[in-house]
């Protein structure tokens, strides 16, 4: 019967290099302690070495070439936003459980809750819009540059709506501390060992305190914002991105984790077009 189970896991948990965040949920039969399981992989159809193609692989992925406002970007503007800022008062200072697990690129989180209910989840507010956070991944280097410059990894935060559409991300880019500064991120410490991006099991009910991240870049006090889509297949578009201006900076030993347990998972950079880079 538990063989049965995991088996079903491994179908229905798909590991994306962007990650879905669809495995909400934790096993019924395992309870609420924290376990870690075997869940396998979902082969896909596309690779990052040659995402400049993607749209070449089926029809639903012609966006990838096509988009007026694909993501990532190099964001050259100098100026920070001052529309759509966001309300962070629904990000509480709580550990809440999910599922830690490998995208098959790096780390990556998606936070419990019912089926078709996101009120227990963390979420922000923008332009009077309401957006939840389903989960958080990893991407190694980062896939946004600031003026040319790329950062060493970049942290996705995948916000919904209400009726679980893909709204808002937020990419936080991620730094070693200078020298001299032996800066610890205590939004990556909670998380324990990371997962290899060859281990196929998952952490179910791992406890995280996202709201650290948000801590850790200023409160997202500064920031650019811009009209982007998914970075990998079916590269929808309408998403509103926020890129904090500060990095999320980690130790030494941290990074060296981080790099250790990802690959290479950045998208091509995109021309910048209708985006409306901080409109």
């Amino acid at each position: 019967m538990l063989t049965s189970i995991l088996f079903l896991s491994a179908i229905i948990s798909t590991a994306w290099g962007c990650p879905k965040h669809d495995n909400y949920q934790s096993h019924p039969h395992l309870g609420r302690r924290q376990v870690r399981i075997d869940v396998g992989r979902e082969p896909k159809d596309w690779n990052y070495d040659v995402s400049a193609d993607w749209a070449t692989i089926k029809p639903e992925y012609h966006l990838c070439q096509s988009g007026t406002h694909q993501s990532p970007i190099n964001i050259a503007v100098k100026e920070l936003a001052q529309h759509h800022r966001p309300n962070f008062e629904g990000y509480k200072s709580v550990s809440l459980p999910g599922n830690f697990f490998n995208s098959q690129f790096a780390p990556a989180f998606t936070f419990h809750h019912p089926e078709h209910d996101l009120n227990s989840l963390p979420h922000f507010t923008f332009d009077d819009e309401e957006v939840f956070l389903i989960g958080w991944h990893i991407h190694a280097p980062s896939e946004h540059l600031i003026d040319g410059r790329r950062s060493r990894a970049e942290i996705h935060m995948v916000h919904v709506t209400e009726e679980d559409e893909e709204a808002a991300v937020i990419g936080i880019r991620v730094g070693v501390a200078p020298p001299g500064t032996p800066t610890e991120s205590a939004f990556i410490k909670q998380l324990g060992p990371l997962i290899h991006y060859n281990d196929t099991s998952q952490i179910e009910g791992l406890q995280v305190n996202v709201r650290l991240a948000i801590e850790e870049v200023g409160g997202l006090e500064e920031f650019w914002t811009y009209k982007g889509s998914l970075t990998t297949p079916p590269c929808s578009e309408g998403l509103r991105w926020f890129v904090p201006k500060q990095e999320l900076l980690v130790s030494e030993a941290q990074m060296v984790e981080i790099l250790a347990a990802s690959r290479f998972s950045h998208r091509v950079t995109q021309e910048v077009w209708l985006h409306d880079i901080n409109l």
